[in-house]
Order: structure tokens, then C-alpha cells, then sequence
């Protein structure tokens, strides 16, 4: 008889990799989907990022690396966030992991212990409330909607706090609203977290993905006290559009990222040396290419909604970050079934909300191109029109 791990049989596998590689799979069948799944940026890495990589290999830079990462990438990692963030690090608070997915899950598994209490803003990151009941530890989500922003206050943050809370998870920009907070609301959820002595973990990895005149605060930089329990968690996925190379990073108290380096130490070791020699040229020259990128989702966005504002019965906030457009398509019915006929009747694959914890909406991206958005919303609404 079969005996698994009994907090591995509460995991649910990721809706957005099933709706992804079903989409592969029709297009392997010469289907002509258009993907408004994919988590990931459509541009290529950028040629000098590559080019260092090369450069690694050549020089035989293909051996194992401290676990937590060379160096060079840590000192790297430290000014970008002094530079971007104004967070004083030293090389020795730094863990590169496989991934920010992995850092967040390493930052999880020594923070969390069994039965301990994680808040969770919803709509989340499919990953979130998977990770942790991987710790043990129990899931506690905090609703939001469209009225809000899709952002948590502090008298909701306050009002969810028992004595089993550890943590509280924040991500700035959002997957998959898009929302951003402004540095007010962090200093308001920061004074609850401190009062309380509640950790968070900062997933930051769309920071340089943002639309608004505003900048980007990173909620360690408001003062000692939630630097000392804020785990900042970033990576060169989506704004280097690395998304294959797997190289994430986190930042927090020594004593805490000791811990996770051992975790580490016994897990994967060290993330891809070539990855991490690609991750240096990446943060030590200039940003051009994530600008010039950035600019062009800012297009997209605005011409996805533009688009889907023509489809009568559907709703979203205008995303200020990351590259996402979260629709209400509740009047149509419940989010899996609609995704699932999207993508079987006109080829267009879309992400349901329920992964997320939103019954009823769906995630578009548009991290394709503008031709492409707008065939895909074409053949959503004339969907709609003939099925709604």
C-alpha cells in the first residue's frame, strides 16, 4: 500500500503549471494559442548577461560554490539593496537560492513551526499556502477584493493575530492583482507587525516591473525594528527575464538566514555557478534593458484593458505592477470551468482565479506581444458574446 508524507498529500499541485503545459501541449499539436498564462517575461535575456555566463563556462567557473552563493554574487546583492532599497546588508544575511519560489519556501521552513499560524493576503501566489502547510504550519488567509485594491489593512492585519501567529507574507507588486503598496500602508502593517512581533517575509521580485510615478518601498527599509523581522526575498527572474536561469535571493537577520543556509546546505547547495556569474553582470550594470522592457509592459497593460473594457460583465483594478491583469469574469461562472473552455473552444489560455483564492476571476498576462494581446481578447469576447 502506498504511505506518503502526510503534510505532502495536503499539497495541491500548481494551477498555473497545469494551464501552462496544457497550453504547450496544444500548441505541440499546431494549435494557435495564445498564452496569457505564462508567469514569465517574452523578451530573451539580455545578450550581455548571456555573454558572462559564456564567459564562466570558458574560464571553468563550473564547480561547486559556497552554498549560499558565491561571494562576488553576495556582495552584488548587497549593493542593489542599498542602492534600490536603501537596506543596509552584509554578505553574511544573503542566501541565493534556486529561485526566489525557493528562498521563500527555505524562509518558510525555518521560521514556521508545526501548527503556527501564516497570514496570507488573498488573492495570493498559488505557492504561499502550499509551502506552508509543507512546514506544518497552517495557512490563515486574509480576504480582499476590488474595493480594497486587493490590498490588507492593519485593523484586518491586527484582527487576525492570535498567539499561534508566526508570519505574515507580503507581496509588493502582487501576483496576480498587480497592486502595489504605498510607503504609508507598509508603515501602517509594519507597526503591526512590530507590536506584535509578527515575521514577515517580503517576496519583491516585480519590483522593478512598476507603472506609477511612485516609488518602490521595500517594507525592512521603515525602520530597524521590522528590518530585524522582515525576510526581503528577490530574484532576476522577471526583471532580467531570467526566468530559467534560477537564481532568487533573500536578505534578513543573521541568526535567521544561518539557519536557512544550513537548511540549504542539506537541500540543493548551491543554486548554478554559471547562473550566479550571469546574476553578477546582471545587477552590476546598467538597467536599460529592464527599463526598455518595463516601458513596453506598461503598453501592453494599457491596451489590455482598453481591450477587455470592451467586454461587457467584466471588471479588474488598474494593475500598478508585476504584469497581470486580474478580471472578474464571475457572471459567467466559476473560474476553472471558464478556463478550461477558453482554452479548449477559441485557444486562449488564461489562469483561474481559484488557484489564487478568488472564485471567479481569471489572470491574464501580458507579457505577449500587442498583436497577440489583441487577438487573444478578440477571441475571449466574441467567446463571451456567443456563450455568456
Amino acid at each position: 500500500m502506498l504511505k506518503i508524507n502526510s503534510r505532502i498529500q495536503q499539497v495541491v499541485g500548481s494551477t498555473t503549471l497545469a494551464i501552462t503545459a496544457k497550453a504547450k501541449e496544444l500548441k505541440e499539436q499546431g494549435k494557435d494559442v495564445v498564452n496569457f498564462a505564462a508567469g514569465e517575461p517574452d523578451f530573451d535575456t539580455p545578450d550581455y548577461i548571456k555573454e558572462a555566463a559564456i564567459k564562466a563556462i570558458n574560464s571553468g567557473f563550473t564547480k561547486y560554490t559556497p552554498s549560499s552563493g558565491a561571494e562576488d554574487l553576495r556582495v552584488a546583492i548587497c549593493d542593489k539593496f542599498k542602492r534600490d532599497n536603501d537596506l543596509d546588508y552584509k554578505p553574511g544575511q544573503i542566501v541565493v537560492g534556486c529561485g526566489a519560489k525557493h528562498s521563500i519556501f527555505n524562509a518558510i521552513m525555518v521560521l514556521c513551526d508545526v501548527g503556527e499560524e501564516v497570514l496570507i493576503p488573498a488573492p495570493y501566489w498559488v505557492s504561499y499556502p502550499e509551502m506552508v502547510k509543507v512546514a506544518g504550519a497552517v495557512p490563515k488567509m486574509l480576504p480582499t477584493d476590488q474595493a480594497s485594491g486587493f490590498k490588507v489593512t492593519p485593523a484586518q492585519l491586527k484582527a487576525a493575530i492570535t498567539p499561534r501567529t508566526k508570519l505574515f507574507i507580503l507581496n509588493s507588486p502582487s501576483n496576480p492583482t498587480g497592486s502595489v503598496y504605498a510607503r504609508k500602508e507598509l508603515e501602517a502593517l509594519a507597526e503591526v507587525c512590530v507590536r506584535h512581533g509578527i515575521y514577515v517575509i517580503s517576496d519583491e521580485i516585480y519590483e522593478k516591473l512598476l507603472y506609477s510615478d511612485e516609488p518602490f518601498t521595500s517594507i525592512a527599509a521603515l525602520g530597524k525594528e521590522i528590518y530585524d523581522l522582515t525576510i526581503t526575498v528577490n530574484g532576476v527572474s522577471k526583471a532580467y527575464s531570467m526566468t530559467g536561469w534560477r537564481i532568487g535571493y533573500a536578505a534578513g537577520p543573521a541568526a535567521i538566514m544561518n539557519y536557512i543556509k544550513n537548511l540549504q546546505d542539506h537541500s540543493t547547495s548551491n543554486p548554478t555557478s554559471i547562473s550566479q556569474k550571469a546574476t553578477v553582470a546582471a545587477l552590476r550594470s546598467a538597467e536599460d534593458s529592464v527599463v526598455a522592457m518595463r516601458d513596453e509592459f506598461r503598453k501592453r497593460r494599457d491596451l489590455m484593458m482598453s481591450l477587455v473594457d470592451g467586454i461587457p460583465g467584466v471588471s479588474y483594478i488598474k494593475p500598478d505592477g508585476a504584469f497581470y491583469l486580474f478580471c472578474d469574469f464571475s457572471k459567467f461562472g466559476r473560474c476553472a470551468d471558464l478556463a478550461n473552455r477558453i482554452l479548449n473552444d477559441v485557444n486562449v489560455a488564461v489562469i483561474p482565479g481559484d488557484g489564487f483564492g478568488a472564485e471567479g476571476f481569471l489572470r491574464l498576462t501580458f507579457s505577449t506581444s500587442q498583436e497577440r494581446i489583441r487577438e487573444g481578447i478578440s477571441r475571449i469576447k466574441g467567446w463571451i458574446e456567443k456563450n455568456g
